[in-house]
């Protein structure tokens, strides 16, 4: 990117705040506005609620009010899981001509789920000659499009497996909520059953992988399952007794013409062992491509969608997806550029 770029950033949570951080590192990227519905937030400066000096940009709740000035690039999204939320938002966003980048889960690649929502929003994009993407760790790179990547060496492909097994002792507190940890086994049913707990976007990932490779899915399911606690766990953040629910199992299979040619294993948990991001690819030639350790989750999810930010730009107009982009890649923040320069 050769000119500064002007963000704005909408949705300040904590990876919302996280990448206020990353952006502010760039010295290619401007932050220009920054909004949250939150009461609490709104009027504080970006820079301050994200753990830095402040940046001179105040938080706005009013969506028109930072855009009706026009001058905006890029718009990061990073509010909701939920495609029926986001899209609500970009109906309100797309209408000032900006280019977004969300980390939405349900909107990576959202034409296998909702099709009518994906096609709103794409008719939008289209209309005002902008990009919408989403993307992340997961969806959006670990578990689709860096195994659609890999298949790029294969001259056929029969079938694509692909492992995240996380240890969450050490990720953010929401996340280890987010997966059931320290829950009775009845309080993990209850809340996989009103659809409060799973992780987002296994099915999109399915999706994503399968129109990479030209298959038509005839079923993709989801099955989910508690890791049960077989002794006492003690993190900084909580307890969890034996018996109870350390985290996640999610396993994720598509199938077509009755046999299964995509699996999904995604297992989150408190002390789990051997994590590890893992893409096993049935084909000419067979591979099998292990990341021991895994990759780190949050920094990852803010990272991808900084650097895909010059990917955006580029894009054609309409609702995009990794699979379909410029492959994102890493760019100098200024502190690297200004060591560079001293050297």
């Amino acid at each position: 990117m050769k000119k500064k770029v002007r963000v704005v950033q909408m949705g300040l949570g904590p990876i919302g705040n996280k990448e206020t951080q990353f952006l502010s590192e760039k010295v290619n990227i401007e932050i220009v506005g920054a909004i949250d519905t939150d009461p609490a937030k709104i009027g504080k400066d970006v820079g301050t609620l994200a753990g830095l000096p402040a940046l001179g940009v105040k938080v706005s709740g009013d969506i028109a009010s930072v855009l009706a000035k026009g001058g905006v690039d890029v718009v990061v999204l990073t509010t909701t899981s939920g495609l029926t939320t986001t899209c609500e938002q970009l109906l309100q966003l797309l209408p000032f001509g900006v280019n977004i980048i969300s980390s939405c889960e349900e909107l990576c690649y959202p034409w296998g789920t909702n099709p009518e929502l994906a096609a709103k929003i794409d008719k939008l994009a289209k209309e005002k000659n902008v990009a919408v993407l989403a993307t992340g760790v997961n969806p959006g790179f670990l578990m689709d499009f860096l195994p659609v990547v890999l298949t790029g060496v294969c001259r056929n492909v029969s079938k694509v497996t692909v492992e995240r097994i996380q240890d969450a002792t050490f990720r953010r507190i929401p996340f280890q909520k987010k997966i059931g940890a320290g829950l009775t086994v009845p309080q993990f049913h209850a809340k996989v059953k009103e659809g409060t707990l799973r992780h987002v976007g296994l099915t999109e990932s399915m999706h994503m992988i399968a129109a990479s490779l030209g298959w038509k899915l005839d079923k993709a399911g989801e099955v989910i399952t508690p890791i049960i606690a077989k002794r006492k766990v003690k993190t900084e953040a909580m307890v969890v007794e034996a018996g109870n629910v350390l985290g996640v199992q999610q396993i994720g299979s598509g199938v077509m013409a009755g046999q299964e040619v995509i699996s999904m294993i995604f297992r989150a948990a408190i002390a789990e062992p051997d994590a590890r991001d893992r893409i096993v690819i049935e084909g000419t030639p067979a591979i099998d491509s292990c990341i021991k350790g895994g990759v780190n989750g949050d920094v990852a999810t803010c990272a991808v969608l900084v650097n895909a930010i010059p990917a955006v730009m580029n894009a054609r107009p309409g609702l995009r997806t990794m699979a379909d982009m410029e492959p994102p890649h890493c760019f100098f923040s200024s502190r690297e550029l200004a060591m560079r320069a001293k050297r």
